[in-house]
This record gives structure tokens, C-alpha cells and sequence, in this order.
């Protein structure tokens, strides 16, 4: 087998200091021209390769017999710790916090995790790479390294025990920090935002479009999707800022960014009977984006009775999915319910 080194580009230059958060995605409907990215791989005379740099990273991969990044998994390595330091800070990463980290690798970011004082959870579905991490910091007691696919990981049965006994059963409640395999991200944050009453916030490193997307809940735009009033109804979402793709090794067609999502509590959550009711309508709705309400929703009510509704929350009986904003829904629901 071919090693890595002769498979991979040149070692990026040094990685400079990061500038202040970017406030915002991207706008829409031109392109985002890269100058004032946040954290790029461009050379600055002073500025040092972090311990996680692209040579510890090969490194660290040949160590375990491992060539070759598997894009299957969506495995890209972070060689710039500058931006791991970044991802914690947008987490407010402090001693004495639990963390969960989902798909750790080399463990570039569980390094800058432990260092800020945290105990870390790590979900490594990758044998060889969960092997590695633990062999990496075998030394310390505040890593737990588990090898499963978060997607199958059941969270409150295995980690909220462990975040207990941490905070010694206090009401304080943990995070969760990654840089996420680009190919799992949508799925992940499904399955972590309604989980407030474990997680105070979320910070993920995502696709660049991917994150503008999410924290973007703008109506009658393109974009604007069934995610967004599900990102909205569980969480206040902020783009952080951007990452290049030269800060990444293989290195992604695309560009990564760093997203927040800080959780809402149970009791902060929008006034409706079912979570599940809701959502159900709010899938159909865009089921038929291109289509009126009291067409696409006929299967739950007489359009009639959707034209009614809709005249009682303020909005003309026209209303297509993309003009109704998260609190519509919600009021839209609570109508059509009493129908």
C-alpha cells in the first residue's frame, strides 16, 4: 500500500491568528469572497505550526497502520489548532465542564478540550482512530473514548450517567464541541437539538453552506426548509465564522464553518400540544413548497377550514410553507388542531 505521504499535497504553511467572529452567514444571492475569512491557512512571518500540525498528523495516522483518510466516514483532519482553540472559545469551554465530542480523530480537538480543563466523551466510529485517541492521552482520567457510530449512539442511556456523575448530580448541564464528519452533520443536529434539558449548547464544524443555511431562518427564500423551523424551535442558532478548506487534511472541496446552536429548555420551547403533530404538519407543508396550504395540507383538514386558519393568524389564504415564519406554525397548528 502506498503510504500517505506520497498521496498527500504539501504541508500548508503556517496557520495565522484568528480574527474576530465573523456575526452572521453569508449573504445570500452572490458569492462570499474569501477575503476577512475568519481563519485561513495563509502564511503570517511569526505565526508557528500548532502541536496538531500537518506533519504530527501523518504521524499520528502511519502510527496506526492507517494510509489513507476514509472518505466514507467524511474524514478530514484539522491541522490548524488555532481553529480548535477558536471552536472551544465559541463554546465557552471552561474548567470543570463535560464535553461531548463526536468523531475525535487524531484528537487534535480533545487536546485543546482537556487543556481548558473539560472532561471529554468521545464517539469515535472508527476503531483504529478510537484506538488512537486513547492511547494518545492514556495518561489522563477526564477522557472517556467510546467506538460507535453516533447516529446508533443512545445518548440519555450512556452519556447522561456519566455527565452525572461528573456534576455530582447537579443541574448543570454539559456540551457538545466537534468538528463533525461533513457527511453525517443534518442528521446529527436532528438528534442532538431537542436534547436542552442535557446540552446547553452545540458547536459544530460543518460544510460552510451547510452552517449559513442553518443559522440563516430568512422566509421566502430558496433556502428556507423544514430544518430551519426545526433549528428555530429548539435552539437560537449563530454562524461563527468561516473555516478554508486548506485547514483541512485530505483537504475538502468545500469550506468548513463553525456554527453555535445554544439550546433551549423544555419550558422555552414554542406553546404546542405534540412536538410530533407539529413537525408532521410542517413536513407536509413542504412537501408541497411550490404549493398553497390549503393544498398541501388537505390531507389533515378541508381547505375550507386551512383557508379559515389561516385568516385567523393574519396571513392571506394564498399562503404558500415559505411565507409562514416559526411562531405561523406554531399558531397555524394550535388552529388546525381545534378543527
Amino acid at each position: 500500500m502506498v503510504a500517505l505521504t506520497s498521496l498527500s499535497p504539501a504541508p500548508p504553511r503556517p496557520s495565522p491568528t484568528p480574527a474576530p467572529p465573523r456575526r452572521g452567514p453569508p449573504p445570500r444571492g452572490r458569492a462570499y469572497s474569501p477575503r476577512g475569512v475568519i481563519l485561513r491557512a495563509a502564511a503570517v512571518a511569526d505565526a508557528m505550526p500548532g502541536a496538531d500540525d500537518y506533519h504530527s498528523t501523518i504521524r499520528s495516522l502511519n502510527s496506526r497502520g492507517r494510509h489513507v483518510p476514509r472518505k466514507s466516514l467524511g474524514q478530514n483532519y484539522m491541522l490548524n489548532s488555532k481553529v480548535n482553540e477558536a471552536l472551544a472559545a465559541a463554546a465557552g469551554v471552561e474548567e470543570g465542564d463535560v464535553v461531548l465530542e463526536i468523531g475525535p480523530g487524531t484528537g487534535s480537538l480533545t487536546a485543546v478540550l482537556l487543556e481548558a480543563g473539560a472532561t471529554v466523551f468521545a464517539v469515535e466510529k472508527d476503531k483504529h482512530m478510537a484506538t488512537l485517541v486513547k492511547d494518545r492521552f492514556e495518561s489522563t482520567e477526564r477522557l472517556k473514548v467510546i467506538e460507535e457510530d453516533i447516529t446508533k449512539f443512545h445518548i440519555r442511556s450512556h452519556f447522561l450517567p456519566f455527565m452525572k456523575e461528573k456534576y455530582h448530580d447537579t443541574k448543570k448541564r454539559a456540551k457538545v464541541v466537534s468538528n463533525l464528519p461533513f457527511n453525517v452533520s443534518t442528521e446529527v443536529v436532528k438528534l442532538l437539538l431537542p436534547m436542552g434539558d442535557i446540552f446547553s449548547v452545540v458547536v459544530l464544524m460543518l460544510q460552510d453552506e451547510t452552517a449559513a443555511r442553518l443559522a440563516d431562518s430568512s422566509i421566502q427564500t430558496p433556502e428556507y426548509r423544514p430544518i430551519n423551523v426545526f433549528v428555530n424551535f429548539y435552539s437560537e442558532p449563530e454562524y461563527k465564522f468561516r473555516v478554508d478548506r486548506e485547514n483541512f487534511f485530505p483537504r475538502p472541496k468545500v469550506h468548513g464553518a463553525v456554527i453555535s446552536f445554544k439550546l433551549k429548555n423544555v419550558e422555552e420551547y414554542p406553546p404546542v400540544g405534540s412536538p410530533k403533530s407539529f413537525f408532521s404538519m410542517v413536513n407536509s407543508a413542504f412537501n408541497g413548497k411550490r404549493k398553497m396550504l390549503r393544498k398541501s395540507l388537505q390531507h389533515l383538514c378541508s381547505s375550507p377550514e386551512i383557508e379559515a386558519a389561516l385568516h385567523k393568524i393574519g396571513l392571506p389564504v394564498t399562503a404558500r410553507p415559505s411565507d409562514l415564519k416559526l411562531d405561523d406554525f406554531v399558531r397555524l397548528h394550535s388552529h388546525l388542531v381545534e378543527v
